[in-house]
């Protein structure tokens, strides 16, 4: 049953980025662009919870509990490149559940980098307004260079 719905998630996977790359060349870059973070977003929102599965699954030790709860939620990362795609994030369930989104803030000063990542309750933070979550941490990220 696991197998079944990993492979799902990556068949699924597999057309939204083939739909996007298409579109991306049929529409331009920027729409382009725009189809693929939607659609990488869409993926994650839809398929967070079989994420949120795996991911523990392959992170978790044998013989720990974890306090409180995880999620799988959208991450949009800016800075040295714009990057979309999911982030696991922990801590007390009542805290865990006001978390939609991950933001996460990419500076470079000379041989230095800095990277800030916000948990946040906005579906899409960079239209909406951001309140950042705090108590929660991000345990996973996965994204894609778009």
């Amino acid at each position: 049953m696991v197998k079944r719905k990993l492979l799902l998630l990556v068949l699924c996977a597999g057309l939204v980025f083939w739909s996007a790359g298409r579109a991306s060349a049929l529409l331009g870059g920027t729409l382009g662009t725009a189809i693929r973070i939607f659609g990488i977003g869409y993926a994650v929102r839809v398929f967070g919870p079989q994420m949120n599965s795996f991911i523990n699954g392959v992170m978790g030790q044998r013989g720990i509990e974890r306090e409180g709860g995880t999620r799988v939620v959208p991450i949009l990362s800016v800075g040295q490149g714009l990057y979309v795609g999911a982030a696991q994030v922990m801590g007390p369930t009542s805290l865990v559940d006001d978390v939609r989104s991950v933001v996460q803030g990419e500076i470079t000063v000379g041989d230095i980098r800095l990277n800030g990542l916000f948990p946040s309750s906005a579906t899409v933070p960079v239209i909406t307004g951001t309140q950042i979550i705090n108590g929660v941490g991000i345990s996973a990220i996965i994204d894609f260079n778009v």
